[in-house]
């Protein structure tokens, strides 16, 4: 699985600040920024009223009383205007934020599911969900510093060095300038530094997330092996090993608050230290050293901030990249440019000549050839390994293949869209897993608006009907994480309905009651035989009492076929089949004779 070369995360980002298909959106983000230079400019009011109150007060009049306590209410409005101003900032915003982070989640989802079955094998899906989450929630956290955090500061910075310029001289601005690039420059190496440490921690937090979901999607095995203690101190150690990350970035984090301080105070000192000697030569007012005091304090803030805004940014820049290479993975399956939709007319499937292997140096299937008339049943039996069900992934397409061809009605599969192949082929597999929903949600699948009657019709066909009403809550009743709450004939009934509903003029029966008992087998066999009646069925069979009256049963043997015919004329044969045969045959006697 490959990537494709991947932009700067932040510049990816840019566009969902700016969404182009959602004006109104834009007007929000406009109306915000114009609030953000609205509540700076009432900001730097601020100073000034500040300073016209302590010179009134230098000079005790009844006038300078008046201006005193006018400028106070003016102090005390502009004040408030800040706060006002920034609130109805972020009450505009917050939709774009919400949004871009919903619009990102789709996206990355989307193109989860656009990849190959062989990407979903090799990742963890607890590491997906992850880098999801954290990926969406940085998109809002980025979106807000960069309107509201950094182009402020800016702004701010520029305005005091004017005022600055005007009222002090260049001294206090080269002074002002030079710190706020120490600041910078310092804040950055020392990020820089714990972003290494981040991406520690976050890959240990991976590694966490991974083994929980993994130990707790395997509660059964864990179970049955006794490994409580095992997978207890396996988490313990992940834990541990976290912890030790995250002790490691918090700790850092000391460090570049300590040395932020000692910087910004310096520069208070030397600021403040240069205006009171200003004010003795006579050339500064006592407001003055309260304008300059309290423009400082204003503009420390925002710097302050910056500091967290960039960690927050540079971390946030790690959280997206994993999601943006999501993004940017390339599917290994994909639709040529221009596919065309399968038209399926009878539903004759064939497979002329197919090699095919997971990776180049194993290959599983060698010339494979045979056909499956329109309606007709062939039955596909082996050892385990042989490549059965690697013919079920080729015909949906999971994968392609190196050489030869399949076909539905002549049309290469390759060069039809992937979702109109999939349409036209329904499949119970062996090992059936739910959605932790309930039963009738899960029957629904099949086919997108079904209406409760048809879900309820399916259920009948597939002989479940009965039971899902016995129930207390009948068709709402929820099956749990993966079905667990259902027995294994019952999740089977629960594909076969889902199957009946999709209603598909292809089906694939995925040794779909090899994990069966007897008496249940039975059973569903009754209603797989229904479901597949006039379908062209492919059957994948590891019990060969199911597949008898197959119109063609193929024997595969290490990817090659190595007989095939009916059921009759292969135990004539007394070939692989009827060795395989006879050797279930004594098997089930066996047990036969163990039950009695």
């Amino acid at each position: 699985m490959t990537t494709t070369s991947q932009q700067h995360p932040l510049r990816r980002f840019l566009p969902y600040l700016w969404p182009a298909d959602k004006p109104g959106l834009k007007v929000r983000v406009v109306a915000a920024l114009i609030l953000v230079l609205i509540a700076k400019a009432t900001m730097l009011i601020m100073p000034f009223a500040y300073k016209g109150v302590i010179d009134s007060m230098a000079t005790p009049t009844n006038q300078g009383f008046l201006l005193g306590v006018g400028l106070v209410f003016a102090y005390a409005a502009a004040r408030f205007g800040g706060v006002l101003f920034d609130n109805v900032r972020n009450v505009i915003f917050e939709r774009v934020g919400q949004v871009a982070g919903a619009d990102l989640a789709s996206e990355v989802f989307a193109r989860i599911h656009e990849l190959s079955l062989r990407f979903h094998l090799e990742r963890r899906t607890g590491a997906l969900t992850r880098i999801i989450e954290r990926g969406t929630k940085s998109v809002d956290t980025m979106l807000y510093f960069l309107a509201f955090n950094i182009a402020p500061t800016i702004i701010e910075l520029v305005a005091v060095c004017v005022i600055f310029q005007i009222k002090m001289g260049f001294e206090i601005v080269a002074a002002t300038l030079v710190i706020v690039a120490l600041y910078i420059w310092f804040t950055r190496r020392v990020t820089e530094w714990r972003s290494e440490l981040r991406r520690r921690m976050v890959d240990t937090d991976n590694r966490t997330t991974q083994r929980a979901v993994d130990s707790l999607l395997n509660y059964e095995t864990v179970k049955y092996y006794s490994a409580e203690t095992l997978e207890r101190d396996r988490y313990r150690q992940s834990l541990t090993a976290y912890a030790n990350a995250a002790i490691k970035s918090e700790n850092s984090l000391a460090a570049l608050n300590i040395g932020q301080s000692l910087i910004t105070n310096i520069m208070m000192a030397g600021a403040m230290a240069y205006t009171v000697w200003g004010w003795s030569e006579g050339k500064f007012t006592v407001g003055d050293v309260v304008l300059v005091n309290t423009l400082l304090m204003q503009l420390f803030r925002p710097l302050d901030m910056l500091g967290w805004v960039y960690r927050e940014i540079k971390q946030g820049l790690i959280d997206m990249e994993a999601m943006f290479g999501l993004l940017d993975t390339e599917a290994e399956i994909a639709d040529r440019p221009g596919a065309l939709p399968l038209a399926v007319n009878a539903g004759e499937v064939r497979f002329d000549g197919v090699d095919f292997g997971y990776d180049p140096e194993r290959q599983i299937l060698h010339g494979v050839s045979f056909a499956i008339p329109a309606g007709n049943t062939v039955a596909v039996v082996g050892e385990s390994g042989a490549g059965k069900s690697t013919l079920s992934r080729i015909l949906y397409r999971f994968y392609d293949i190196q050489a030869g061809r399949v076909t539905i009605d002549g049309q290469d599969i390759r060069t039809v869209t992937q979702a109109s192949v999939r349409a036209a082929i329904g499949i119970v597999p062996q090992d059936t897993v739910l959605f932790n929903d309930t039963i009738g949600y899960n029957i629904g699948y099949g086919r997108a608006g079904a209406t409760q009657a048809e879900i309820e019709a399916a259920a009948r066909r597939a002989q479940i009907h009965d039971f899902i009403v016995s129930l207390p809550q009948g068709y709402d009743t929820v099956v749990g994480e993966r079905g667990l709450k259902l027995s294994g004939g019952e999740k089977q009934r629960v594909a076969i309905a889902r199957t009946i509903l999709k209603d598909p003029p292809i089906l694939i029966l995925d040794e779909a009651t090899s994990a069966l008992d007897s008496r249940t087998e039975s059973a569903i066999q009754d209603a797989l035989s229904d479901v597949s009646a006039r379908r062209t069925t492919l059957v994948i069979a590891h019990r060969l009492s199911t597949i008898v009256d197959a119109d063609e049963i193929l024997v595969m043997d290490k990817g090659r076929i190595a007989e095939r015919g009916r059921h009759e004329d292969l135990l004539a044969k007394g070939g692989l089949y009827a060795e395989m045969w006879t050797r279930q045959q004594d098997t089930e006697d066996e047990t036969a004779e163990a039950a009695e």
